[in-house]
């Protein structure tokens, strides 16, 4: 299969480690639809630069929506029904993200996934995720659902151990990643995002991330 600088020009499945997989192309065809609906979110809850417990602020912006919303602070990590910026509830997750997240989450083969979770980031160039488990969910059985679009980016994605090795998987407009079971805790991140323009996007880079945070409180 070929990557261009923009887009997957083909849908493919591709195995990456035992319960985890990046599907090419599989949010392309809605991508400019997921785009807007990330601007519709922000106007409700703006992105904003999050503070480790370690006092570092993080260089990816961030924004949430659904039931709840993963934080960070002085305090520790967390998820909260409530911005802590706005002080109201995170703005509902739209329709679009939730048929999305659930039919990536079965084409890798778990069904049934219905997440509360939605943590959206956006990358500019230099910016990168450091290595980590999302490890902050009740229920670990639940995979996590991973949407690229806009600029690309360099994936790193290892094992349980932060340690091990790790593969350098290059991700486009469109691709989606979905990780669980053996692999759930893998620890991953995203390199430093390097200087592109994409046509939906600009120079930003959004990942859209879905996770069942209250599944085992709730189900």
């Amino acid at each position: 299969m070929t990557l261009d600088l923009f887009t997957a020009t083909e849908r493919r499945d591709e195995p990456l480690a035992d319960g985890a997989w990046v599907l090419r192309g599989f949010a392309l065809d809605i991508g400019q639809a997921l785009v807007e609906d990330i601007h519709a979110v922000a106007e409700q809850a703006p992105f904003r630069h999050l503070v480790t417990p370690g006092g570092f602020t993080m260089s990816v912006a961030m924004t949430n929506c659904g039931q709840f919303g993963w934080c960070s602070d002085r305090r520790g990590y967390r998820y909260d029904q409530i911005d802590p910026i706005t002080g109201k509830p995170w703005p509902a997750m739209p329709p679009r993200f939730a048929r999305l997240a659930a039919e990536a989450a079965a084409h890798a083969g778990y069904p049934g996934f219905d997440p509360d979770a939605c943590l959206v980031n956006r990358y500019i160039p230099g910016s990168r995720l450091t290595l980590h488990q999302d490890r902050d969910e009740r229920d670990g059985t639940q995979p996590i659902v991973s949407v690229s679009l806009g600029v690309p980016a360099t994936f790193q994605f290892g094992g349980n151990e932060r340690a091990g090795p790790k593969q350098r998987v290059p991700l486009v407009h469109g691709d989606v990643v979905v990780w669980g079971g053996p692999s759930r805790l893998a620890y991953h991140g995203v390199l430093p995002l390097k200087e592109a323009s994409h046509p939906l996007t600009g120079e930003y880079r959004f990942n859209i991330t879905f996770r069942a945070a209250r599944w085992k409180a709730e189900g």
